[in-house]
């Protein structure tokens, strides 16, 4: 008797429960790439971040996706891999604009300091190994011998 007084707040709670299992499992892996994500948008730096982590987690939430078609599993675990794969091309995105970012920083102080430095900066002009130790007149200068003019 007192088991049928129960049903009233066991199978809610049982569905609550149920629910936060299913949340907890969808949003579960998400949450350690929030403070990384914040991180790097905050100091600008994705040095430590390996994007590599991001490409195999999306072969193998792109992998059970397919999976799914194949033989249907729990929804939570597919909308898991849905909700990963969003999550990886976010920081993928936030990733590639901080390094794109941070290289045209690097040439415009190049180009800056080239400017103001003059020649101190430029490098010497380049020539190709052979045209450095061959011309059309016959060898380079050897220790022994000076170059010839060509």
């Amino acid at each position: 008797m007192e088991a049928e007084g129960l049903d009233w707040l066991l199978v809610p709670l049982h569905q609550l429960v149920s629910w936060g299992a299913a949340g907890a499992m969808v949003f579960g892996g998400v949450v350690p790439y929030i403070p990384q994500y914040r991180d790097i948008r905050r100091t600008q730096n994705a040095e430590g971040f390996s994007t590599y982590v991001c490409l195999v987690l999306l072969v193998a939430n792109i992998l059970r996706i397919l999976f799914w078609f194949g033989r249907h599993f729990e929804s939570p675990l597919l909308w898991q891999s849905i909700v990963m794969i969003l999550t990886m091309l976010l920081m993928l995105k936030l990733c590639t604009e901080v390094r794109v970012t941070n290289e045209l920083n690097v040439k415009r102080r190049f180009f800056a300091a080239a400017d103001t430095q003059d020649e101190a900066i430029k490098p010497p002009p380049r020539r190709s190994y052979l045209a450095s130790r061959w011309c059309s007149c016959g060898p380079a200068g050897t220790p022994s011998r000076p170059p010839t003019s060509c």
